[in-house]
């Protein structure tokens, strides 16, 4: 991990020099520890937007420095103007993720629709939690922390959109699902095993199933295989969906 994560850090260096703020690690990296299928995370901040052929050498070196007999790294470099002071939702810079991999490997370095993103409510949060700088301060000086309704309006808000993508990432949708739904519950942010163990806990035990395999590939016990759940799929993820959305509502009335 170490010798991967120098790596970014000099690629960071060389694209950003001194106009880097700080870099951090987050994800579970720092929640509960690296499982077989985890990537690395790192949030870069800066003092500046990356012009477009900056985004290209850094998608080139990414490319080659995720996956394969490497963890999968996902990189976002945001910008300090622009998320301090706080407003939402967010917005990022850049940001390396496998799930582009297609779209940046065919030249596209800017694949995403917008750079507004909810999500990175859930994300600043965490790397606030986590308090892992690699390089520069605690991210706490240079990071407005986010107010609890805007991070459970960033996870609310992306649900369908992670439903759409059930079949084809189903152990990290159900995982992701099972965290959203703790999150809101108690404000805590986990670790994706320790997310399961939680809902685990308050599922029916006919939904029990999809969620303990979910579990069990994510730390490597089992092969990845829903040929046997498929019908339950849909259903399990219905059921946490209603149980956040109840929640949420009544935080609303509350």
């Amino acid at each position: 991990m170490q010798t991967q994560l120098d790596h970014v850090l000099a690629l960071v260096d060389d694209v950003l020099g001194g106009n880097t703020v700080g870099v951090y690690l987050h994800g579970s990296a720092v929640l509960g520890g690296l499982k077989p299928r985890s990537d690395l995370d790192v949030l870069v901040v800066s003092k500046r937007r990356t012009a477009l052929e900056e985004k290209r050498r850094l998608v080139e070196r990414l490319l080659s420095l995720s996956g394969g007999e490497s963890r999968h790294l996902e990189l976002t470099i945001v910008v300090e103007s622009e998320i301090r002071p706080w407003r939402y939702p967010p917005s990022f810079d850049f940001q390396y993720g496998d799930w582009w991999r297609r779209e940046f490997e065919s030249g596209n370095v800017e694949p995403w629709p917008t750079t507004a993103n909810p999500d990175l409510a859930s994300l600043l949060t965490m790397v606030l939690l986590a308090n892992r700088p690699l390089h520069g301060p605690p991210p706490a000086e240079i990071l407005d922390p986010v107010p609890r309704k805007d991070q459970i309006s960033a996870m609310v808000s992306g649900i369908y959109g992670l439903v759409g993508e059930l079949d084809e990432d189903t152990r990290n949708v159900i995982l992701t699902l099972a965290r959203i739904w703790g999150t809101v519950a108690t404000g805590e942010i986990r670790s994706k095993d320790a997310a399961a163990d939680w809902a685990l806990e308050r599922l029916p035990q006919e939904q029990r199933p999809v969620l303990a395999r979910a579990r069990a590939i994510y730390l490597g016990e089992e092969e990845e295989r829903w040929d046997d759940l498929g019908s339950r799929l849909r259903p399990h993820a219905d059921h946490v969906i209603g149980e956040i959305e109840r929640l949420v509502a009544a935080t609303a009335q509350g």
